[in-house]
Formats: C-alpha cells, sequence, structure tokens
C-alpha cells in the first residue's frame, strides 16, 4: 500500500497520506479521552447547579492558533506532493494521445499504434495528452498515486515516471454513465529492452498480408481490432444481444429502421450507413435507442481504418 518507488510521485504522496493520517487518530484518540473525562468529571450528580464560566484569552489564542499551524503543516504536506504533478513534462517525456469517452480508454502512440490498455517503459518520464469527446472522466492510476479529471473540450496533460515492470489498474474516478464501471484497463510497465522490440512489433505487423484472400483477412482482423480499441464492444455485442447500442450480428447489408429529423424511415445498413453512422451517430439512429450516447469519430478515425471496420462488419452476417 505505502511502496515508495512506483512511480515519481509515491513518495510524496505517501507522506501526505501518513501526516494527515497520523494527525487524524492522535486527535480522535485525544478527544475521546477528554470526552470521557469530562462526561465524568463534570456529571451531573458532581455538579448540579451550572455555574458560569468567564473567557479566557489566553486558551482561546492557544486553541485558534494551535489547529491553524496545524492545518498548514497537512497543507504543506499535500502542496509538496501535488505541486510535481501540475509541472511540465520533461522534454524527454513520450507523448501518448489519451481519448476518454463512454466508457472506454483509448491510447495512440507517437508510431500511430492504437491500444485499449496503456503500455509504458519503465524509468522513461510518459504524458499523456488527454482528452473526452463526451462528458468529465477522470484518469486514476493508485499504484502510481497519480489522478487528474479530464474535461470536454478541455486538454489536459498527466505525466508520471513509472519505476518498477508490471501490470497496475487504470480507473475512471468520475461516475459517466450507465456502464462506467467499464472503464477499467491496465497499465503495463515493460523494461525498456522490451518495450522497444513491442513498439517495432506493432508497426511491422501492421503491414497488410500478400495475396487477395489474405488482404482480406487482415484488414477485418484490423477491424475487429479498431473496434475493441476504440471502445465500441462497450455500447455494441457481437451475438445479437443488446446494451447501449443495437448489436453487431446481423447488421451489415440488412433493413433497419432509424429515426431521422424525429421521422421513421426504413433503410439498408451498407457501407454509407456505416460510414455516416461513425461520423455522424445521431444524424439517423436505430429505433429504440437513445440520441447523444454516441460521440462522433471524425478526426480520430481515418478513411482506411473505417474501411476497416466495415469490412469487420461485413463478417458477422
Amino acid at each position: 500500500m505505502f511502496s515508495s518507488n512506483l512511480s515519481n510521485y509515491s513518495e510524496g504522496v505517501n507522506t501526505a497520506f501518513i501526516v494527515i493520517l497520523s494527525i487524524t487518530i492522535f486527535f480522535l484518540i485525544a478527544l475521546t479521552i477528554a470526552l470521557i473525562y469530562f462526561i465524568i468529571r463534570y456529571r451531573r450528580s458532581k455538579n448540579p447547579e451550572a455555574t458560569q464560566i468567564h473567557g479566557n484569552l489566553t486558551l482561546e489564542i492557544v486553541w485558534t492558533t494551535i489547529p491553524v499551524l496545524i492545518v498548514l503543516a497537512m497543507f504543506y504536506f499535500g502542496w509538496t506532493a501535488w505541486k510535481p504533478m501540475e509541472s511540465k513534462p520533461p522534454d524527454n517525456a513520450m507523448h501518448i494521445e489519451t481519448v476518454a469517452r463512454m466508457w472506454k480508454w483509448n491510447f495512440k502512440y507517437p508510431n500511430g499504434t492504437r491500444t485499449d490498455t496503456l503500455i509504458i517503459p519503465a524509468g522513461q518520464p510518459v504524458a499523456l495528452d488527454m482528452e473526452s469527446v463526451d462528458v468529465i472522466h477522470s484518469l486514476y492510476i493508485p499504484a502510481f498515486r497519480i489522478k487528474k479529471d479530464v474535461n470536454p473540450g478541455t486538454p489536459r496533460t498527466a505525466w508520471f515516471i513509472a519505476n518498477s515492470p508490471g501490470s497496475y489498474d487504470l480507473f475512471c474516478a468520475e461516475y459517466c454513465g450507465l456502464q462506467h464501471s467499464y472503464m477499467i484497463t491496465t497499465v503495463k510497465v515493460l523494461p525498456q529492452e522490451e518495450f522497444n522490440k513491442w513498439y517495432s512489433d506493432t508497426v511491422s505487423s501492421s503491414a497488410p498480408a500478400e495475396g487477395e484472400l489474405a488482404e482480406a483477412a487482415t484488414t477485418a482482423q484490423l477491424g475487429a481490432k479498431i473496434l475493441q480499441q476504440i471502445g465500441c464492444n462497450a455500447c455494441h455485442s457481437l451475438d445479437g444481444s443488446t446494451i447501449v447500442g443495437p448489436s453487431y450480428k446481423g447488421l451489415f447489408g440488412h433493413k433497419i429502421t432509424v429515426i431521422a429529423n424525429g421521422q421513421e424511415k426504413e433503410v439498408t445498413a451498407d457501407e454509407e450507413y456505416i460510414r455516416r453512422s461513425i461520423l455522424e451517430p445521431d444524424a439517423e439512429v436505430v429505433k429504440g435507442f437513445s440520441k447523444g450516447l454516441m460521440q462522433s469519430y471524425k478526426g480520430q478515425l481515418s478513411d482506411e481504418e473505417i474501411d476497416q471496420i466495415i469490412d469487420y462488419l461485413k463478417t458477422l452476417n
């Protein structure tokens, strides 16, 4: 719980926590003892008549000054732990684009790789350039003692150094809707050499296979991977069941009833419809589902990535 070497913030936050907890426990015990003493010492049988007590200037100064000094001491330890978190990331920090949406985290690395888990090297500064596309989220990595809100329309950066290889939980600490609990993922901290190998392998593994059939299979597989990475599977099932949005199963090429401009109409879920649903999700909402839950992926997905998603949806028929 109080490991001081998991990140560059651990020691400061742990110290602030221990100081504040110790002061709280001390006064809990001291005040409880004083309370019991006064109950016994000044019980009614010993003091049948109330006595007027006049003010004591010295006592009032003491019980005002001491609490102020204690509060200032707690503030100091909290401030010294918080201040480094708000400092500018080091120049050698690796910047990772971090997108929060209902209900998934998505991480994009400088080489273009996308993941739904955060994979970083040990001992190297990492800066998460965060944005939310819908509601307020909050990135929280308890092991690293780091937490920062992600507000819509307000880009924010959180940086840290993970010192020890391993796997650590990453949560959304701000209630963000029905599937809030789904916004849990993992931070995988790898030794530098292992991270370098993973980083280079992700580039080479994205190259298309040779042959027309192999290429078709590859694009569909890439589409499935993209849907998982950007969080679509949190709202759309693959087995026909209903979650927040309609299921992908048997969707492509079939007639569906949608609401457009307040009117019902029947459309075919073809390539044009799928593309429009990704870029303009509120233009034609499937009947029976709520408008406004899905945010546009315009600027986040390339035309090629949308084509790969379409190729994958074709395989679910």
